[in-house]
């Protein structure tokens, strides 16, 4: 019992202290806001003494109506500083953008120039590839090619939505047309291949390596007199120095070795060569031979060097060219692709 009656004493004044604070508070907190009214209730005097002997003027204002002024100044002071910031920031943003679109409006012009010259190089391509087609006998119509789009002098011209639409059209039928035009591009490739095909069929390159600018002609096809008797003679094809012996002779078709030979008092040391489309070739007075008869050989390939065997005068290649039986002039078909050999 003694222990329950002492908690109970604890109990009762705890209860008691904690009501004494709360009322010590309470008396504290309201002596504070009593002494800030009074405080803020002060009531001053402004006099307003003029020099001359004018009447006084006199204002009578509390503490509260000046606390109420300075914070209604430092509220729009604030304001309007923060107002300057954000205004200031705006410029700058404005400026910024500015600069930026006058660097945009740059790089449009420049890129009006070059798509302008693109498309003047596009009618550029079209009519060479045109005239290509018609020179091959193709019609550019009928292999659906798109003509190209016109070039216009306002190209991203931005004053109207439909002008850039007229713009954005043209580049449209631009790449159109590019693309349209790869097949033809590819037929033209494959036409001259076939071509080339045909022409390294055809006696048709200079007979000694390094093309046209290694000899020299001495004697052309056709009736000439005798370089022995002096009496005219056929002379059956032409003949081509280069002062020395040793210069590699090719072949100037692709074709097979038919005959290699030996005619002391005529050709020399010559060999014949079977093309296609009935064509034969014959090289003659070579120093040696650098194929055997049945092998296969290739337009450009060496097949002997020049010489001064058989009935010759100096240092120099006999070449002969025949259709069948007959014997043409080799310079018809050496015009037809006279550059250097492979």
């Amino acid at each position: 019992m003694a222990q329950v009656h002492y908690y109970k004493r604890f109990e009762n004044n705890l209860v008691q202290r904690v009501k004494n604070g709360a009322l010590w508070l309470v008396a504290k907190t309201g002596s504070f806001f009593r002494a800030i009214f009074r405080f803020l209730a002060r009531r001053y005097t402004v006099m307003l003494v003029p020099h001359s002997e004018k009447r006084v003027y006199n204002f009578h204002i509390s503490v509260a109506v000046m606390c109420l002024f300075f914070l209604v100044f430092f509220g729009v002071a604030g304001i309007f500083f923060w107002y300057s910031a954000i205004t200031g920031s705006s410029r700058g943003g404005i400026t910024e953008r500015d600069s930026r679109l006058r660097d945009t409006q740059v790089n449009l012009e420049q890129l009006k120039n070059e798509v302008n010259q693109l498309s003047r190089n596009a009618r550029s391509f079209e009519a060479v590839l045109s005239s290509t087609l018609l020179s091959l006998g193709a019609d550019p119509g009928a292999m659906g090619i798109v003509p190209s789009a016109g070039t216009r002098s306002s190209l991203f011209n931005l004053q109207g939505n439909d002008d850039v639409l007229k713009e954005v059209d043209d580049i449209r039928h631009l790449a159109m047309y590019l693309s349209s035009a790869v097949e033809p591009v590819k037929e033209i490739g494959a036409i001259l291949d076939s071509q080339g095909a045909i022409l390294s069929e055809i006696p048709s390159i200079w007979p000694l390596k390094g093309g046209p600018g290694i000899g020299h002609f001495t004697d052309f096809f056709g009736i000439h007199p005798d370089p022995f008797t002096g009496a005219p003679r056929m002379h059956t094809g032409i003949d081509i120095s280069t002062y020395r012996q040793g210069d590699p002779i090719v072949a100037t078709a692709d074709g097979e070795v038919a005959y290699t030979g030996y005619e002391p008092s005529g050709f020399g040391n010559y060999i014949i060569i079977r093309h296609q489309h009935g064509f034969y070739t014959r090289y003659a007075h070579l120093l040696k031979s650098a194929v055997e008869k049945g092998q296969e050989v290739k337009q450009g390939e060496t097949i002997g060097y020049v010489g001064n065997t058989g009935r010759s005068t100096g240092p120099h290649l006999h070449y002969e060219v025949h259709i069948g039986s007959d014997v043409v002039d080799p310079i018809k078909y050496l015009n037809i692709y006279r550059v250097g050999t492979r």
